[in-house]
């Protein structure tokens, strides 16, 4: 089946960026000129979905709004026949794309919010993006490539890159199948933060992922942990009983916007990717002492 649904959680409160997302989703904060949350809206359209599910909070409407038509600012724009700010604003989301934004009732977790969506998601395979990371693929979009593994395989993915080790217990961590002495892309274990002496590997879950619908079974099964939470780590490990879960290495960067550095790293690094921009920022920053 071909994968054309994603859910993006966008219910979270982005604490690790207060005071700035008390009245500012931390998926509005921009990067150079773009909300967070539009890079991966558009790594999502390019990757052929045409139809995005934001699990949203009610006090995080600008994020609606954002993706949708205002017709008042259209207008303007063409009145002043400011014509490459038009089209740019026409094609924050192609007509062929649907965005339907549902409702996450209470702070339950990552799990919880992808469950949110199962009425819409029905019994498709779908992706699931979290929307404070953003990758920047070094060739072929990455989130293309884990559905083109999905659609070979039948199996669900999940998009790892190497930390540091002193790093791995900040991560959900995999562990891989190895075939005569060659580790494969299959996972045999997922371990939630685990701590350093203890970690299976160094390859961390990005946050980016491709599941079967079976994944709701197991999240419906998923007890929530100490903190109240139902983790979607959990219910995959769950999965694993019942389907295999390949893992997809990314061939790129990613930056962590819902931190600061993260965020101030991803402003540097999109800034550098633009003509229009690179030449006066290499400047300043040759100032810097």
């Amino acid at each position: 089946m071909k994968v054309k649904k994603a859910i993006l959680p966008v219910a979270g409160f982005g604490t690790r960026l207060l005071p700035a997302s008390k009245s500012i989703p931390k998926e509005m904060i921009t990067v150079v000129d773009r909300p967070a949350i539009d890079y991966v809206v558009q790594e999502a359209v390019e990757a052929g979905i045409d139809t995005i599910i934001l699990v949203t909070h009610p006090a995080k409407q600008a994020i609606e709004n954002y993706f949708d038509r205002n017709a008042e600012l259209e207008a303007l724009l063409e009145k002043k026949k400011k014509n490459d700010l038009l089209q740019q604003i026409k094609q924050i989301i192609p007509e062929h794309v649907t965005v339907v934004a549902v409702r996450q009732p209470e702070p339950l977790g990552l799990g919880h919010a992808v469950l949110c969506a199962e009425k819409v998601i029905g019994d498709d395979p779908f992706v699931v993006l979290l929307p404070d990371v953003l990758v920047d693929s070094s060739d072929k979009n990455n989130l293309a490539q884990m559905i083109e593994q999905f659609e070979q395989y039948q199996a669900s993915q999940i998009m790892v890159e190497n930390v540091a080790a002193e790093r791995v217990d900040q991560y959900g961590i995999v562990r891989l199948e190895e075939v005569d002495g060659q580790q494969s892309n299959n996972i045999l274990e997922l371990v939630e933060k685990p701590p350093i002496n203890e970690a299976p590997s160094t390859l961390a879950v990005v946050g980016r992922y491709v599941f079967t619908p079976q994944i709701f079974k197991y999240l419906h099964l998923t007890p929530a942990d100490r903190s109240g939470e139902i983790q979607l780590t959990d219910a995959m490990a769950q999965l694993l009983g019942e389907q295999k879960i390949q893992a997809f290495t990314l061939k790129g960067e990613t930056y962590d916007c819902g931190s600061k550095i993260g965020y101030i790293k991803a402003i540097v690094h999109y800034t550098l990717k633009r003509d229009d921009l690179k030449a006066q920022l290499m400047d300043f920053l040759d100032t810097i002492k």
